[in-house]
């Protein structure tokens, strides 16, 4: 046997701390930890557009198409930087994580005000993708001057660990990021973990592969990211408060988020309170017996012993209900237990509701409208569907063939059910499409509108921060299986401030001037809602 002289190390390989094995595990967790952390930056972006902007599906699009471009132009750039590429991985992990780590923050600050974001959120989304895309060639570099093993091999390695962060980073920003920090301070935290695994990976496995000239100033920049994202993450819940305020106004009395949305509740101890969801308002304390009349009491017209209300958390839409004596049980239907427990424990909103939540012919069932409806749970004889616009991504299964299928199912021979269906006003299409998918299951349908000073949900916020009352009127839709029903008030309704026959019969003349024939309805796997 002859022996072989020992292999020398390549000429460009960097002498490290630790031996080359070692080093080559280490630089896949700095893989592994910067792919958690970026996938999480594209998440927080996505979940806090949909918030601010509305519309998930369209705002998740744009910022992953946006970042999938940036990324291949980032991993063009790196080529520049192979060369240097301790320099250039330790100089774009300390910008990647500022940027990122302060985009939430940003993002909120321009929709607070300024009041547009979208701008905002397709730079970060492009600065953040060049950033990331860069990561893997420098990475790769890296790697190589570690050990020569096979291309093929170090790349399998790179893309398994980059894979299985992003897994992590994906499972870790729904289940703990943003129930435990929240957006904000999630962002900051996911910041300063890319900084330290950046900067400890350049500046201790790599430090002499780099001048001390560079050691300073990597050194410099990476405790001043580290300062700034802790100092932005003490001043977190000062920024929140006043974006909050630029957003409600000075008087926010109640801000909780829920497992479902954000619960904000203003105005004055002695007035009465405007409710906002998610940053649109849902009820506008001036004007919502408007709304909730016009919503409820023509659908009583006929028997009404046994009512259903989906969502109506707020027990407004049950204080129209209980206003008839000969109502034996409404049971409410809502998905976020935290707006029932706000409206009945909060003195202002308990008051509004008259209390309706605490009366015992009430039942609140905390689920998904549609989950519960698909298991037969008797019949009523009127159904309220008082959930939110058709035209928000997450509520359109709500509002589709398949769910007014399910609802026809617990109606009686005579049922009547009633749906919010948006403007049909400034969203002619959204209202004439829910009209098209009740019709498609089954139903039949008498349009009508009612018109208020504040009538409408808000959709943002102006510099000011009061977002702005538009005059626009609500589009309800009273439908019935096999049957048009009449549209009037029963003869044992209650006095009512905003509503009376001659107002049905204009509301529904308001609502006819705008029809929209032959539209196709909406279903689960093809939803139409498109104004």
């Amino acid at each position: 046997m002859i022996d072989r002289p020992p292999t020398s190390p390549p000429p460009c390989a960097v002498r490290l701390p630790v031996r080359p094995d070692a080093g080559r595990y280490l630089v896949l967790t700095a893989v592994f930890v910067c792919a958690a952390c970026g996938l999480v930056y594209e998440l927080e972006l996505v979940a806090l557009a949909s918030y601010l902007i509305g519309d998930s599906v369209t705002q998740a699009s744009v910022v992953l198409s946006v970042m999938v471009f940036a990324m291949g132009v980032g991993s063009l750039l790196a080529k520049r930087l192979r060369c240097r590429a301790a320099v250039g991985f330790g100089v774009l992990e300390t910008v990647l994580a500022l940027v990122g780590g302060c985009s939430a923050m940003v993002l909120y600050a321009a929709f607070a005000w300024i009041g547009e974001s979208r701008f905002v959120l397709v730079g970060f989304s492009l600065a953040i993708g060049v950033l990331i895309g860069a990561e893997i060639p420098l990475l790769m570099s890296l790697i190589q001057r570690i050990s020569r093993r096979d291309a093929e091999g170090t790349v399998a390695d790179l893309f398994a660990a980059d894979y299985v962060g992003a897994l992590v980073g994906g499972l870790a920003f729904p289940f703990l990021l943003l129930p435990w920090l929240g957006q904000l301070t999630g962002a900051l935290l996911t910041g300063a973990v890319n900084a330290v695994a950046g900067g400890s990976l350049v500046l201790w496995l790599f430090r002499r592969d780099l001048t001390a000239r560079w050691r300073g100033w990597l050194l410099v920049a990476n405790v001043t990211v580290l300062a700034v994202l802790a100092t932005a993450t003490v001043m977190a819940d000062d920024f929140e408060r006043a974006a909050r305020r630029a957003v409600y106004g000075d008087e926010v009395r109640v801000a909780v988020r829920t497992g479902v949305q954000e619960v904000v509740l203003t105005g004055s101890r002695s007035g009465p309170p405007d409710l906002f969801l998610d940053g649109r308002l849902r009820v506008s304390g001036r004007d919502e017996y408007r709304y909730h009349e016009a919503l409820v009491h023509p659908a009583m017209l006929g028997p009404h012993a046994r009512v259903l209300i989906l969502g109506g958390g707020d027990g407004l839409a049950a204080r129209e209900v209980l206003r008839y004596r000969d109502v034996e049980s409404v049971t409410v239907v809502e998905l976020d237990p935290g707006v029932v427990r706000l409206a009945r424990s909060d003195p202002a909103l308990a008051a509004l509701n008259g209390h309706a939540l605490r009366d015992a012919r009430v039942r609140v069932v905390i689920a998904d409208a549609f989950t519960w409806l698909r298991v037969p749970r008797g019949t009523y004889d009127v159904v309220i569907s008082d959930l939110p616009d058709p035209g928000i991504t997450r509520s359109t299964k709500l509002y589709s063939q398949e769910f007014y299928g399910l609802a026809a199912r617990v109606l009686t021979g005579g049922g009547r059910l009633v749906v919010h269906a948006g403007l049909p006003g400034t969203g002619p299409r959204t209202f004439w499409t829910v009209d098209a998918t009740l019709r498609a299951a089954g139903f039949r349908t008498s349009p009508y509108c009612a018109t208020g000073p504040l009538a409408g949900f808000v959709h943002g916020a102006g510099r000011s921060g009061r977002a702005a009352a538009v005059p626009r009127g609500w589009g309800f839709l009273l439908a019935a299986v096999g049957w048009a029903p009449q549209l009037g008030l029963a003869s044992s309704a209650p006095p009512l401030r905003a509503l009376d026959a001659s107002e049905l019969a204009a509301g529904a003349w308001c609502a006819e001037r705008t029809r929209l024939p032959d539209l196709p309805p909406s279903t689960l796997v093809h939803p139409r809602y498109t104004d």
